[in-house]
């Protein structure tokens, strides 16, 4: 007969699984405010000689509109803890880290953002090794 008690039991998250469950969602509000930046960029809002849709070079016209579009729905994946969110974020984090690393002198460089991106992706890479080294231990 099971135990009521070791149901129960088998049934808490982990305190990993909290910790990722309270990552992504961090990282979902961090991928909503850049999302909002890239719309006030593109609505001009935004004060600065460059930063209107209409008087954006092109590829800046091609790369904030399609971030633009791409951090919300991150944003709302990773809120969600949708399996699909963290591909998103990645397609998102990859051109941003390719505009500022491989064309600084279209996009600028901002390593800060390269950095978090980065930082971001490693935390995320370790959180799930530990949740699989868990759960592999517990089915032992």
């Amino acid at each position: 007969m099971i135990d009521p008690v070791s149901k129960r039991a088998a049934l808490q998250p982990t305190t990993a699984e909290v910790a990722f469950t309270w990552f992504m969602r961090i990282v979902g509000a961090y991928c909503l405010l850049f999302g909002v930046l890239y719309w006030i960029r593109l609505i001009g809002f935004y004060p600065g000689s460059l930063f209107r849709f209409d008087l954006m070079p092109v590829h800046w016209q091609v790369a904030a509109s399609a971030l633009a579009v791409l951090f919300p729905i991150a944003a709302a994946g990773l809120w969600m803890l949708a399996s699909w969110a963290p591909v998103i974020w990645f397609l998102c984090a990859a051109a941003e880290s390719a505009m500022y690393v491989g064309f600084p002198q279209y996009f600028g460089a901002r390593p800060l953002i390269v950095f978090s991106h980065a930082a971001v992706a490693l935390l995320y890479l370790a959180l799930r090794l530990v949740m699989h080294l868990q759960k592999r231990q517990a089915s032992h």
